[in-house]
């Protein structure tokens, strides 16, 4: 912007945990844990679904998929955070931010779509199980892994463009553990109401139809499930949703404070972004490890007693 009483954002500074001086040390060390422990637990996932020929099913090959996502997800955010931790420098360039928000929505609606794909697979294997085999095809399977990770692309990347398109001429300290719309259109500067209606939308529909896609796949699966004349049956027909459900109120009940509620403390965003960016891939090892004989099983067979 020309004039003397603007200033260029060339640059942004996040504040992330700067409100703990003393803590950064062992701040570092917790992200660092929980990073390695991301990558190494969704890593054992991926490959024991690709080696063991009991977990060739297509509710294991979007499992294997889902974990390559959560390491991308999660690789967008944490080696920067562990990066301001380590060095103390808060600044991340304009060009920088706007990378890290385009992915960060790249992968974010990958992962609301993924697990709509998930709900759909465990609908037809609970409500329509003959047919199984036939719907659920491999081509069927690798076209919705691949529409997944693509369908959201234009429509984020116009997204991210129109938030990096607003004019920064003043304060540049972002109130957030990394780039993302809401802290940054409190920064810009002029009239922001239609850039956030703008980025409002899209966030509501990627948010928001997957969810609605498993709410309805999930009504149809219980409906069968309490059709079922045995309990045994019931129990393991649910046990075999109960750790896609788990993941889905993690990820979906985080995500959608944070961004059907912009107006949130920074506080408490910054907690909510964790949730879904950081503790939602930690655990979907565990999750669908621990209520899961198969994966128990082959992994078994793949670690040393």
């Amino acid at each position: 912007m020309a004039g003397d009483n603007f200033t260029v954002v060339t640059e942004f500074i996040l504040l992330g945990f700067s409100d703990l001086p003393k803590l950064q040390g062992i701040l570092f060390g917790i992200f660092f844990v929980i990073y390695m422990s991301i990558i190494l637990g969704n890593g054992l996932l991926i490959v024991i679904t690709k080696i063991d020929s009991g977990l060739q099913t297509p509710m294991y090959f979007f499992l294997g998929n889902f974990s390559f996502l959560e390491i991308c997800y999660t690789s967008v955010t944490i080696p920067r955070m562990l990066a301001d931790l380590w060095t103390q420098k808060k600044t991340i360039s304009f060009l920088a931010c706007a990378v890290q928000t385009f992915f960060l929505y790249i992968l974010g609606s990958a992962e609301c779509l993924l697990l709509a794909v998930m709900a759909y697979d465990r609908y037809v294997a609970i409500c329509k199980p003959l047919y199984y085999p036939l719907i659920m095809n491999h081509k069927l399977c690798v076209q919705l892994v691949v529409s997944s990770w693509l369908i959201g692309i234009p429509i984020l990347f116009v997204e991210t463009y129109q938030v990096f398109h607003l004019h920064f001429c003043g304060p540049n300290k972002l109130n957030h553990i990394f780039c993302d719309a809401p802290p940054l259109l409190e920064l810009a500067c002029g009239d922001t109401h239609k850039t956030e209606i703008f980025v409002a939308v899209p966030a509501l529909l990627l948010i928001l139809i997957p969810f609605l896609l498993i709410l309805a796949s999930y009504i149809k699966i219980i409906t069968t499930i309490l059709k079922l004349p045995s309990n045994s049956g019931r129990i393991k027909a649910f046990s075999t949703c109960f750790s896609h459900l788990t993941v889905v109120g993690l990820f979906y009940g985080s995500a959608s404070i944070v961004y059907l509620q912009p107006k949130s403390s920074g506080e408490s965003v910054k907690i909510f972004a964790l949730v879904y960016t950081t503790v939602t891939p930690m655990f979907n090892p565990l999750i669908y490890s621990l209520r899961n004989k198969d994966v128990i099983a082959a992994l078994r067979k793949l670690l040393p007693k």
